[in-house]
């Protein structure tokens, strides 16, 4: 139930992230905007005042407004995870026991691990089954204080499979938490087209691609384009077909070597780049001058047992905006934390905690076009924001693995989820 009116007070310190427009680069990625001893008012959902507790609790508008009293605790917007695989049907175990005996992704893959089981899965299960896994995911992710979330398909792998991933997200936008759906039919060749690659992304932008369109499932179109992947003329032509059907662009590149699509989702106006653990540096400076967000995904290198991380510091350094997001997926990242990446972008990547809050919010909702009503708590902005049990913003990068989050508010709303989805807000990453 959400109340007409809210004052929110007691918040020791109120992140509004007020400050330059975003994407915000350089010296902008450290404004937090922080107000000590803060209260704020929501009304119908969205926010019409932020400031210190001595004026924002006088003002007219308060009187007979429910209270929500934070009790000295840390109140920042609500988390923006801009890449996640949220549709797999069933975690991968199999792959996880390989990788601890020393398999690699790529010969995981091989041994009929990878992408190509959770096809299998997911082509199996109910559309009833998928969306209560996807459901259990976004009631998890937002226990830990993530408000926004865009998922991707990409694990049914032919046309009637990933259209029926996109109508079960279209349906969970909202329940709980808003979710932003993404078309990734390129992220692998299915065993139907085994050695037919070409003929796959033909299918894909002759047939599967306008059915999307055509149905409104979908605001961006990703590529995996990276080495036993698919190819750099492979990715710009399904990226060009996308572009001319007026989806917008994301890109998988550089997580196990830059074959050359940093440089290719910079000159298509990419709205993301994500994972960039090879990135070519010479390409660096490129991705620095562009309007395209460079996503890092700790996780997943945590999750691989890897030890090259994105340069975040190399990248913050020529520019580039900075995001950050989980990766949460069956194989390389079953992470829904978000205060887990954080954690990771400040102790592996060198991020100061207030840049790594900034990539996690309002640039990371920049990437998904959405920064004109989330990421920042500002008057005109939906409610979207997060309670911790923290006395300073920093302990959220301090205590790593841990859940800080005591409550989640997604338009003004409390969730609280319904018993049988009820998680204990001790899971960690």
């Amino acid at each position: 139930m959400m109340p007409k009116r809210l004052l929110v007070r007691g918040a020791r310190q109120l992140l509004t992230l007020r400050g330059s427009a975003p994407p915000r680069r350089g010296a902008g990625l450290k404004e937090l905007s922080i107000i000590e001893n803060a209260a704020m008012v929501v009304e119908d959902g969205q926010i019409t005042a932020v400031g210190p507790a001595s004026r924002i609790e006088n003002l007219a508008t308060v009187r007979h407004a429910e209270e929500l009293n934070v009790r000295g605790r840390v109140v920042m917007p609500g988390f923006v995870d801009s890449h996640t695989h949220l549709l797999y049907g069933a975690p991968r175990l199999e792959d996880f026991e390989m990788r601890i005996a020393g398999r690699s992704y790529e010969e995981i893959a091989a041994a009929g691990g990878g992408i190509a089981s959770s096809a299998k899965k997911v082509r199996r299960a109910s559309q009833a089954a998928l969306r209560a896994q996807a459901q259990r995911e976004l009631w998890r992710m937002a226990a830990c204080g993530t408000t926004t979330v865009e998922a991707k398909s990409g694990y049914a792998l032919d046309g009637p499979g990933e259209l029926r991933c996109l109508r079960v997200l279209d349906g969970l936008d909202g329940q709980p938490i808003e979710v932003l759906p993404t078309f990734l039919g390129a992220h692998a060749v299915p065993e139907e087209f085994h050695g037919r690659s070409d003929a796959y992304i033909d299918y894909l932008v002759s047939e599967v691609m306008p059915a999307v369109a055509a149905r409104k499932l979908a605001r961006f179109v990703d590529v995996y384009c990276d080495r036993n992947a698919f190819s750099l003329p492979q990715a710009r032509r399904y990226l060009e077909a996308a572009r001319r059907l007026g989806f917008g662009l994301r890109v998988h590149a550089a997580q196990f070597a830059d074959i050359g699509a940093v440089a290719l989702a910079v000159e298509l106006g990419a709205h993301s780049v994500d994972h960039l653990e090879r990135i070519d540096p010479a390409v660096i400076p490129v991705l620095g001058r562009s309007s395209t967000v460079a996503t890092l995904l700790p996780g997943s290198v945590l999750f691989l047992g890897g030890s090259q991380h994105a340069p975040a510091r190399a990248l913050i350094e020529a520019g580039a905006a900075v995001a950050l997001a989980t990766d949460y997926n069956p194989g390389t990242s079953p992470m829904w934390n978000m205060q887990m990446a954080v954690a990771l972008a400040c102790t592996q990547m060198r991020m100061t905690p207030a840049e790594a809050i900034v990539a996690a919010t309002v640039n990371a909702a920049y990437s998904l076009g959405i920064a004109d009503r989330t990421g920042t708590l500002e008057s005109g902005k939906q409610a979207d924001f997060v309670v911790l049990d923290a006395g300073d913003y920093r302990e959220i990068g301090y205590y790593f693995g841990a859940n800080l989050a005591v409550m989640t508010v997604k338009n003004g709303r409390l969730l609280e989820p319904p018993e049988e989805e009820s998680t204990d807000g001790k899971e960690t990453g």
